[in-house]
């Protein structure tokens, strides 16, 4: 019998008050960024949120991996039944397993990509727009597709930056290492005059956000003018609120799953999220 087959408890107990939730999964603490992003748009919706810690990170992964990994995550978020909508709040598995998971589920399944990329369309004036992630992320080219398809004249800049995970799963947000990874991966990609015109940065991992101190300190010297940060947290709050705007009866709970590690998650996550405000679960997938 594999993961996918094994019987699961159900959750929460049969006992328990069930209400309308929003589930929310990624491959690590990262898309705490997103979610408490989502809390902060929209307060009083109850929120479970899936981190697969044990398998992370998803980046450097096949695509049919990524894919069987989302839904086996997704499957354990939405297994009562009370669940609104599916946010990916991974830009891997936004990258590659949203067709899946919209074949297999009724409810809406948001990824982050069109909300970065929508965000990053209005942000940019110089029509050249970076884009830093996990070499799935930019192998699949997702940004550039989307991007232009709501305007093909910007041109995409990406730069495959995968160590970052590591060092934001670290809790390394300003840290020398952090800023010698990011110096060694942004100087050499923007010496080429053509990158060297972005005016935008596309965050394109949702554990970026947390390095926009050093990025803010570091763009200006590598390019010589302001860059605008595009943090797809945000975004696809803000489509989920547009998306969904009837969502109500909720208590503003926050569940927390991890399938590895509960000690090392709350210590990190607690980075990204106030983990007083939420209970936590270690879960097997």
């Amino acid at each position: 019998m594999n993961a996918t087959d094994r019987p699961l408890p159900a959750y929460p107990p049969a006992s328990q008050e069930r209400v309308p939730r929003i589930a929310v999964f990624d491959s690590g603490v990262g898309g705490l960024t997103v979610l408490a992003a989502i809390h902060r748009e929209l307060p009083s919706l109850d929120l479970r949120f899936l981190g697969d810690t044990a398998r992370l990170p998803y980046g450097t992964k096949s695509a049919d991996t990524v894919t069987r990994y989302a839904l086996q995550a997704s499957a354990r978020l939405m297994q009562d039944g009370d669940v609104e909508a599916l946010v990916v709040a991974c830009n891997t598995a936004s990258s590659c397993a949203i067709p899946a998971l919209q074949q297999r589920y009724a409810v809406p399944v948001l990824g982050v990509i069109e909300p970065g990329a929508l965000a990053a369309v209005a942000a940019t004036r110089t029509g050249h727009v970076g884009v830093i992630g996990t070499e799935r992320t930019v192998d699949s080219r997702a940004y550039t597709h989307a991007i232009a398809a709501l305007d093909p004249a910007i041109q995409v800049h990406a730069r495959a930056t995968p160590l970052l995970v590591s060092l934001a799963e670290e809790g390394w947000f300003d840290h020398p290492a952090t800023e010698a990874a990011l110096r060694a991966y942004l100087q050499p990609w923007l010496a080429d005059p053509k990158a060297r015109q972005i005016d935008t940065l596309v965050l394109g991992c949702t554990h970026y956000p947390v390095f926009a101190p050093v990025l803010r300190r570091l763009l200006p010297e590598l390019v010589d003018h302001e860059v605008a940060l595009v943090d797809s947290a945000a975004a696809i709050a803000q489509a989920l609120a547009d998306q969904l705007p009837a969502i109500g009866g909720g208590r503003g709970a926050v569940e927390l799953l991890a399938t590895d590690s509960l000690e090392r998650f709350a210590r990190v996550g607690a980075l990204f999220f106030p983990m007083r405000a939420a209970t936590l679960q270690l879960v097997d997938l």
